[in-house]
């Protein structure tokens, strides 16, 4: 691959998928990996080109694999997107360890183990970007999802050391909080038109966040000022709340 690339890692996910179209419309070449690869392959069996298109299996879990995995992809990405993650169900979370770690590594373990082994690589070559999903969820945590708000606060906060981290080495980190995004992760619950964005529009706003160097973006700039107020209420009444 001759022109840019970006690596997709969660490529079967809806937002993942948008990510792919976007980028390979702006002239990238791509590297879609994914733990269920037959997924993506579906897909893009309905694209009409697919000249400068790499698919791989990557598994999320496998942390002793995540070197080996970079070093053999044949290319060094200049910009890695990691954008997996599991909502899974909090009230199942709360009595069943195998769900709780399952949350905690879908979107805290297994995204730091991979993205240490890209910021190394980016580190010595003094170039590349890496884009991070998190969410608005690790802002605050809330008594309806605090499994996964712990894990995308700490993966906010990873995000947040590394981009201080590689800043001298040129290499940009970009954290993105989305808020509620209309996907299949999403379905079925009842979410409110207004503060839900479309995968497409996630796909648009981490390319322009990449292009311009931001260190965070709210998809839906709502969710900045809705945060800061979550954020700002005093413990002793946010204990009390319904949220």
């Amino acid at each position: 691959m001759a022109k840019s690339t970006v690596l997709i890692l969660g490529a079967s996910s809806d937002v993942g998928k948008s990510l792919a179209e976007y980028y390979y419309s702006k002239g990238y070449g791509l590297v879609l990996a994914a733990r269920n690869t037959s997924l993506v392959e579906a897909y893009l069996s309905k694209w009409p080109d697919r000249n400068e298109v790499k698919l791989l299996s990557f598994d999320a879990n496998e942390f002793s694999q995540h070197k080996e995995w970079f070093t053999n992809m044949g290319i060094v990405p200049d910009i890695t997107i990691c954008v997996f993650g599991y909502l899974g169900d909090q009230e199942k979370a709360s009595r069943n360890w195998d769900e709780c770690n399952r949350i905690l590594i879908s979107n805290y373990s297994g995204a730091v183990s991979i993205l240490n082994v890209v910021a190394e690589v980016y580190r010595v070559k003094k170039k590349g970007v890496i884009a991070g999903i998190s969410s608005v969820a690790g802002d605050r945590g809330r008594q309806s999802n605090y499994f996964y708000g712990s894990a995308k606060a700490g993966f906010t906060a990873y995000l947040s050391g590394l981009r201080n981290s590689l800043l001298s080495s040129g290499v940009h980190v970009l954290t993105v909080k989305p808020g509620f995004i209309n996907t299949k992760m999403t379905a079925g619950l009842n979410l409110p038109k207004p503060l839900t964005a479309q995968p497409e529009q996630v796909a648009k706003a981490v390319y322009l966040g990449c292009k311009n160097r931001r260190n965070t973006i709210y998809v839906l700039p709502i969710w900045r000022l809705i945060m800061l107020v979550i954020k700002w209420i005093p413990e002793f009444i946010f204990k009390r709340l319904k949220l």
